[in-house]
Formats: C-alpha cells, sequence, structure tokens
C-alpha cells in the first residue's frame, strides 16, 4: 500500500491518546480523572510536540474529564495555545464518527490535533495511514498507548478529501514524564 499524493497543500493530522486515567471507584467513565502518572505524561506530551514541531492550527477534544485534562497540561506547555473545541462526539467514538468531526474542519486549518480514546484513534490511524515511515505502522499495530502520538501527513486542499489509505504516517511518540524523586 502506497499513500496517495493529493493536490492541495501539506496538511497533518495529530492524533494524541488521552494521558493515563485513574479509576475512582464510584465514578462514571465519562467523568475520570487523570492518574498521576497521566498528570506527568501529558504536559511531557505538550513538550514532544512542540519539540517535533507538530503545534497544531486547531485541536478537537473529547468532553471526558482525562481527555480535557490532557488538553489542558499539554497545551499549558506551549506560548500560546491553539483554539480547542470540546466535542461530545468524540467519546467513544469509532472510525466513521472520528472522520465526521474531522471533515468539518475548516480548510485553512493546516495542522490539526485530535485528543481522544482508544479504540478509535488506535483504529483511525491505522484506517488512514496507506504507508508509513519506519515501522511506525506496525509500532501503532502492536500497542497506541496512553499519551502515545500520531503523525499523519497527507495533501489536500479540504479535510474532506482525508480518507481512507490517503496518508502518510509520519511517526509514532509516546510521551512519558519524569516521576518525582
Amino acid at each position: 500500500m502506497s499513500a496517495r499524493m493529493g493536490a492541495g497543500p501539506l496538511r497533518r493530522l495529530v492524533v494524541l491518546r488521552h494521558a493515563k486515567s485513574a479509576w475512582p471507584e464510584g465514578v462514571a467513565d465519562h467523568q475520570r480523572p487523570l492518574g498521576p502518572r497521566g498528570r506527568r505524561d501529558a504536559p511531557a506530551a505538550g513538550r514532544m510536540l512542540a519539540e517535533a514541531d507538530c503545534l497544531p492550527d486547531l485541536a478537537l477534544c473529547s468532553t471526558a474529564v482525562r481527555a480535557r485534562a490532557t488538553w489542558d497540561l499539554a497545551a499549558s506547555q506551549w506560548g500560546t495555545p491553539p483554539p480547542v473545541r470540546h466535542d461530545p462526539r468524540l467519546y467513544a467514538a469509532d472510525v466513521p464518527d472520528l472522520l465526521a468531526v474531522v471533515h468539518e474542519v475548516p480548510a485553512e486549518v493546516e495542522t490539526l490535533l485530535l485528543v481522544g480514546h482508544n479504540p478509535g484513534l488506535e483504529e483511525l490511524v491505522l484506517a488512514l495511514a496507506g504507508d508509513d515511515l519506519d515501522g511506525a505502522l506496525a509500532e501503532v499495530r502492536t500497542k497506541f498507548p496512553t499519551s502515545a502520538i500520531a503523525v499523519l501527513a497527507w495533501h489536500g486542499t479540504t479535510w474532506r478529501a482525508l480518507t481512507p489509505g490517503t496518508a502518510l504516517l509520519t511517526g509514532v511518540m509516546v510521551a512519558r514524564g519524569k516521576k518525582p524523586t
């Protein structure tokens, strides 16, 4: 398989799985907060995105508490965070739902950050990537853990042009913050 080269500017979809959450008794799934590791890893994800020059023009984030906290902590690492839209459709979304949200993104956005949940995010990355660099697809197939970041690149005049198999998976990173000493 290979990613098709489309017309239009180079665009990037950056996919960030929320950081490690806690499982407090009696708390509904949507309300689960980040755990201690998640509170360390989310800022590390923000730093990693900055170092990789993958700062978004727009972020779309699930409304779940753990996803919102991941966004807040990651974006706190940047001088001026981009606008964010918290979209309830991203919670427990599958590939068609995720793509429907992405397809609504304005054409002027060149780099989009999507903050959400597995298994939907992992399946989205695997569906969109027609090709990869340095074995990134195999890495995602093996595991897309909490605080994982996948970067997909493609050419298109609008986000509606992003369809399965049309992107190149250029990299996968997993953010891990340092434990306090």
